[in-house]
């Protein structure tokens, strides 16, 4: 059994480690300093929020569930409780999201203008004719398969590293976790909803039209969606439709953070020199799905996918070089 145990590394995961680290990791920061910054806004806005104690209430169990977490560590410092400890906050990522909802609601939205700028750019709405041009299964399914894939691909690149380059996997998580809540941050303070649903609220005939009216604060009280385009009875369409339901908000829309965490995702695939990058070209096609995907199934306009390409970028390279310094 022993021997089995080491050919799968089993017993590795449990080995306690010489130099076990002392301090929080990196990421914990990033999580604490993004509890922070909200914690700051909820108190600025307190009277216009719904729910302001459920939500700093729930910033405490974060915080005391990092701490908790630490202490398990310390108590047992080895490679399985370090999994725990970053596990537990991408899992988190699930509460986080709605969460920008919750504050940026009380913002008036900005829909309008960003509608106004996909017409300007591109002399129609991409996100409503994307689907009524290639409406074949296939495609729809394709489509449904790319934006699907978004937290399996977080998945296998946060185990590759655990598995293969473990000296880097706090780095990886890292840059991860933090490309995540740069991208909440401007959720938060830009509140944008995206066609699927802005064309709802204003009506397709006016979306037809060209004709994008201001809604101020209808978000608030009104999260009705238009229905996914596509092949409804595609395997991958039911599973998008299941996620939607499950936790879609009005919320993070500009720019995509589908697109933008894949890129960052990509770019950290590069970083790990797997074997002939068999990593890197692995999830490359899931990107492109990912990029088109976004805009046929309208959570995004093409602006929205276009800036979360280039953020993507942006958030590697600086959350890069932001752990470069936290070592």
């Amino acid at each position: 059994m022993s021997e089995i145990e080491d050919r799968l590394g089993i017993r590795s995961l449990f080995r306690i480690e010489k130099n076990p680290k002392r301090g929080l990791t990196s990421y914990e920061w990033a999580v604490l300093a993004y509890a922070l910054f909200t914690l700051v806004f909820i108190f600025f806005t307190y009277t216009k929020l719904q729910s302001p104690t459920a939500l700093i209430m729930g910033r405490v169990r974060i915080v005391a569930m990092t701490g908790a977490l630490w202490a398990v560590y310390r108590l047992v410092p080895c490679r399985f409780t370090m999994l725990a400890r970053a596990v537990a906050q991408l899992a988190l990522l699930a509460w986080w999201y709605p969460d920008t909802y919750e504050l940026n609601r009380i913002l008036p939205n900005l829909d309008h203008l960003f509608a106004e700028w996909e017409q300007v750019c591109f002399g129609f709405q991409p996100a409503l004719v994307f689907s009524e041009y290639l409406p074949q299964w296939w495609f729809s399914e394709l489509m449904s398969l790319g934006y699907a894939s978004y937290y399996p691909l977080l998945v296998v690149c946060i185990l590759y590293y655990f598995a293969y380059r473990y000296s880097e996997f706090e780095r990886a998580t890292f840059v991860l976790l933090g490309s995540f809540f740069a991208y909440y941050i401007i959720f938060v303070v830009l509140p944008v909803v995206g066609p699927q649903f802005y064309y709802a609220a204003i009506g397709l005939d006016k979306v037809a039209e060209g004709v994008f009216p201001c809604v101020g604060d209808y978000f608030s009280t009104h999260t009705e969606m238009l229905k996914n385009p596509g092949w409804e009875d595609g395997f991958f369409y039911q599973m998008v439709v299941s996620a939607h339901d499950a936790g879609e908000r009005p919320t993070a829309a500009f720019p995509s953070s589908h697109v933008g965490i894949t890129v960052v995702i990509l770019m950290l695939a590069w970083h790990a020199k797997s074997r002939r990058q068999w990593l890197f070209w692995t999830i490359m096609p899931f990107f492109v799905l990912m990029f088109f995907a976004t805009v046929y199934i309208q959570a995004h306009y093409l602006i929205d996918a276009i800036a979360g390409l280039f953020s993507g970028v942006l958030f590697y390279w600086g959350f890069m070089w932001l752990s470069r310094i936290h070592r």
